[in-house]
């Protein structure tokens, strides 16, 4: 499963850039950073080589078309970012026939995801936290997605979004998703283990005791 961060904070970025296969964002991420869009992705685009999501702020299908086409002349790691509905599928059917790689972001239901890979998605973004957060299990989306995928040897990547914990990127590598794309402090979280840290302060204190 690869790993993506989901932020646009630059220095969030290079700090795990080293196990990082690409990066999402969105305007409330880029709004939060302070910065201009444009600069905010060229420099992503510098630190990491894996697909980096861009998204539209348009609702018809020809502006997403428009906007589109130029979000992905800024950089060829670009992927154009539409919202999951009739206008954005519409857009990224024709995106996708320029060979403009498309993220269908907002999902919440298996047949959204169904829609957007007949609709020549490169990945689909299933929204789990917010799912869990109106009290449905939104990992059990995930596997209905992965499943139908499966049955009928569609292209599209799943890529796991709305991650708010490390069970979260477990269980989403458990059932088979293609990309998991998480907060900074979750991904924090993944490297630390109660029992990591008592071992490492044991090495270091017999360490010390080691004649030179």
């Amino acid at each position: 499963m690869k790993l993506f961060i989901d932020t646009a904070e630059i220095e969030e970025i290079r700090k795990y850039a080293f196990i990082l296969d690409g990066v999402t964002t969105n305007p409330t991420l880029i709004m939060k950073s302070g910065r201009k869009f444009e600069d905010v992705i060229q420099e992503i685009c510098k630190i990491v080589d894996g697909p980096i999501s861009a998204e539209v702020t348009t609702l018809t299908a020809p502006e997403m078309i428009d906007q589109g086409t130029k979000l992905a002349k800024i950089h060829k790691n670009v992927v154009v970012k539409v919202p999951c509905t009739i206008e954005g599928l519409k857009a990224c059917k024709e995106l996708s026939k320029k060979g403009i790689k498309v993220n269908v972001t907002l999902v919440f239901s298996a047949n959204q995801a169904l829609l957007a890979a007949k609709s020549g998605a490169f990945v689909v973004s299933p929204f789990i936290g917010r799912l869990d957060d109106i009290g449905q299990t939104g990992l059990d989306l995930i596997e209905e997605i992965v499943k139908i995928y499966k049955n009928y040897n569609y292209k599209t990547q799943v890529l796991v979004a709305s991650v708010r914990n490390p069970i979260h990127v477990k269980v989403a590598g458990e059932i088979g998703a293609d990309i998991c794309t998480c907060p900074a402090a979750v991904i924090d979280a993944m490297f630390k283990h109660a029992l990591t840290d008592v071992g490492l302060q044991k090495f270091m204190d017999d360490a010390k005791k080691v004649k030179k």
